[in-house]
C-alpha cells in the first residue's frame, strides 16, 4: 500500500511518468548560466540571495549579446510547481520567453525558489532535515518572491515587471496583497493565473484529492517530493508497468495541450522536474477541497497557536492596488487554471486586467508551446512596453 500511495502522488509532476528511466541520467544542477544561457550566446551572471528564514536562492541575469537599444526595465520570471528558472529557456532562443525578452532589450532576471536544484541550500539546515521542507507556496510568496523583488528593486533602483506561471501566479497574487511588495512592481503578467482551485478538472489530480493522498503521505513521514531519487523513479516505473497507461499522463494532470512538442520530452527531462515539499502539495490540495485562497490550514488548535484564529487567514485579492497594471493569459483546455476559477479571481480583483484567452491552449502551452511567441509573448511584450514610463526606451 505504501508504494502505491507514493507512486500515485508522483504523478503530480508534468514529466515524471513519460520517460521515467531517463530521470536517472545525470542532470545539470550547478549553473543555469553555463548549462543553457551561455551556449545560446547570451550574457548571463549568477546571483544569490538569502531569505529572512535562511534559504539561499539563485537568481540569473540574462541579456542579449546582439545589437539593441539602451537597456530596458528589469523583468523577473517566476516559474511554476516542479519547475525552476530553466523552464524559460528550454525551447530555442526564438521560442523561449527568457531569450525573447532579452532580445527585446529587457533586463531579464530568473527566479528559482527554495528546494529547486539551483537554490538547494539553507544557512543551517540540510536538505535531509525534516525542517528544510517545512514550507508551502505561502512561504515561497512571503519570503522567496518578496526577497527576489526587493533585490531587483535595489539593484536596478526602479520598479520591476513581474511574470509568473501557474504556482508562480499563486505566489504573485499572495505577495502583491502586501503593500511593501506591490509598491516595487511596475506591472504583472500572469500565465495560467491561479488563486482559486476548486474547479480543477484534471482527472488524475481530482482523484488524488478525493483519496486524500496528501494526508496519507504525510502520515507515512515523507517531507520531500524528489522525482530524481532512485525510490521514486522505481515507483513510477512500477506504476506505469501494467498498472495504468502512462502515455496520457500529461493530459490527466494538466488538461489537453495543443502546442506542446512531445518529441522533446527526453531533452526536457534533463532539467525537469525539480523537487518540492509534501507540505506544498498538501496546501494546494487544501485549496482544491475548500475553495479558498488562504494560508496553510494546520487544523483547529494549531491554527489558534499559529494565527490566533480557528481558520487560516485568507489572502484578500482586493488588497492588490487597483493602480497596479495586470495582464493575464489563460487557456480553454487548462485542467488546473480552469476558466471558472480565473473568472472568480477576476471578480475579486479591484481592477480589470488586460486578458488574453486562447481556447485551444492548455497549462504547458504557455511556457513550452512552440507557437507561444506569436500567440502569447508578443501580446505580453506589447503590454509591458505600454507601461514603461520612460519614452526613451
Amino acid at each position: 500500500m505504501k508504494w502505491l500511495l507514493v507512486a500515485v502522488l508522483t504523478s503530480l509532476t508534468i514529466f515524471s511518468a513519460l520517460t521515467q528511466s531517463h530521470l536517472l541520467h545525470g542532470s545539470p544542477v550547478n549553473s543555469l548560466c553555463a548549462d543553457l544561457i551561455h551556449p545560446a550566446n547570451y550574457s548571463c551572471t549568477e546571483h544569490s540571495i538569502q531569505t529572512k528564514d535562511g534559504y539561499i536562492l539563485a537568481l540569473q541575469r540574462v541579456a542579449s549579446l546582439g545589437p539593441r537599444l539602451q537597456s530596458g526595465p528589469p523583468v523577473l520570471l517566476q516559474h511554476g510547481l516542479f519547475m525552476a528558472g530553466d523552464v524559460w529557456f528550454l525551447n530555442s532562443p526564438k521560442e523561449s520567453l527568457g531569450f525573447i525578452l532579452a532580445d527585446h532589450g529587457f533586463d531579464v532576471w530568473v527566479g528559482n525558489v527554495r528546494g529547486t536544484r539551483y537554490s538547494y541550500g539553507h544557512v543551517t539546515l540540510s536538505d535531509t532535515d525534516k525542517e528544510f521542507w517545512d514550507w508551502s507556496w505561502q512561504d515561497l510568496a512571503m519570503y522567496d518572491l518578496a526577497e527576489m523583488i526587493q533585490y531587483l528593486y535595489s539593484i536596478s533602483n526602479s520598479k520591476i515587471f513581474l511574470v509568473g506561471h501557474s504556482q508562480g501566479t499563486i505566489m504573485s497574487f499572495a505577495a502583491l496583497t502586501q503593500p511593501h511588495v506591490a509598491e516595487m512592481v511596475e506591472a504583472a503578467a500572469l500565465l495560467c493565473p491561479i488563486s482559486y482551485l476548486d474547479h480543477v478538472t484534471a482527472p488524475l489530480v481530482e482523484r488524488m484529492v478525493f483519496m486524500h493522498l496528501d494526508q496519507m503521505v504525510v502520515a507515512l513521514g515523507l517531507h520531500q517530493i524528489n522525482f530524481r531519487s532512485d525510490m521514486l523513479v522505481k515507483l513510477v516505473d512500477s506504476l506505469c508497468e501494467g498498472h495504468m497507461d502512462c502515455t496520457d499522463f500529461l493530459t490527466s494532470i494538466t488538461g489537453t495541450n495543443c502546442c506542446f512538442n512531445a518529441s522533446k520530452i527526453e531533452y526536457y527531462l534533463d532539467y525537469e522536474p525539480h523537487p518540492s515539499s509534501v507540505k506544498n502539495i498538501r496546501h494546494l490540495f487544501q485549496m482544491i477541497r475548500k475553495g479558498t485562497f488562504a494560508q496553510y490550514d494546520y487544523g483547529y488548535f494549531k491554527n489558534l497557536r499559529t494565527y490566533g484564529l480557528s481558520k487560516p487567514p485568507e489572502f484578500i485579492l482586493s488588497h492588490i492596488p487597483a493602480s497596479l497594471p495586470m495582464w493575464m493569459g489563460y487557456g480553454g483546455t487548462d485542467g488546473l487554471a480552469d476558466v471558472t476559477d480565473v473568472e472568480h479571481t477576476l471578480a475579486e480583483l479591484p481592477s480589470s486586467p488586460e486578458l488574453l484567452y486562447l481556447e485551444d491552449y492548455g497549462h504547458i502551452d504557455f511556457v513550452l508551446g512552440s507557437s507561444a511567441k506569436e500567440d502569447v509573448y508578443k501580446h505580453m511584450i506589447q503590454f509591458f512596453r505600454a507601461k514603461v514610463k520612460s519614452s526613451s526606451w
